[in-house]
């Protein structure tokens, strides 16, 4: 059975998601303008252990948010979570980058794929300009995700 997982070296497959602020986002639209950080990750507020990982881990992105920012790049986090569900999210620990909704978990089952109840599991990809996925973190260390993404983004330009 072939997993349905992206590889790195394939063509990121476009996707239209709204974002916590409303905004639609088009993955195509970057192209030829901006490396884009993909954050996948299963649900803002889950009632056992993994939900400080999701904290964790976005610390981790927005101490390096910046810097990632200084390497032409824009940066994503992606779950099934609603709109709704992410404006409080990013509202409630101030987030610097957009929180897209994936409700009808397509992108997420594309990219990341799915775990047994549903859920994106925590992964990350890095396309560059040209659309092609060149970075496909699926181990990730939470604590230290914020440096692996801009360590890679500098090898990258």
């Amino acid at each position: 059975m072939k997993n349905n997982n992206m590889e790195e070296g394939e063509k990121a497959p476009n996707f239209e998601l709204n974002a916590d602020d409303g905004s639609l986002i088009c993955l195509d639209s970057f192209k030829e303008k901006k490396n884009i950080v993909l954050c996948f990750y299963p649900k803002n507020h889950l009632f056992a252990c993994p939900s400080k990982k999701v904290f964790k881990m976005a610390k981790s992105v927005i101490s390096a948010h910046q810097e990632i920012l200084s390497t032409d790049s824009v940066l994503f986090a992606i779950s099934i979570d609603t709109v709704e569900a992410q404006k409080r999210f990013v509202d409630e620990y101030n987030i610097p980058y957009r929180h897209l909704s994936d409700p009808t978990k397509g992108t997420c089952k594309n990219y990341a794929s799915l775990n047994i109840v549903g859920l994106a599991k925590r992964s990350t990809c890095i396309v560059d300009k040209k659309g092609i996925i060149r970075k496909i973190f699926r181990n990730i260390d939470v604590e230290n995700h914020g440096k692996e993404i801009l360590e890679f983004l500098k090898q990258l330009n």
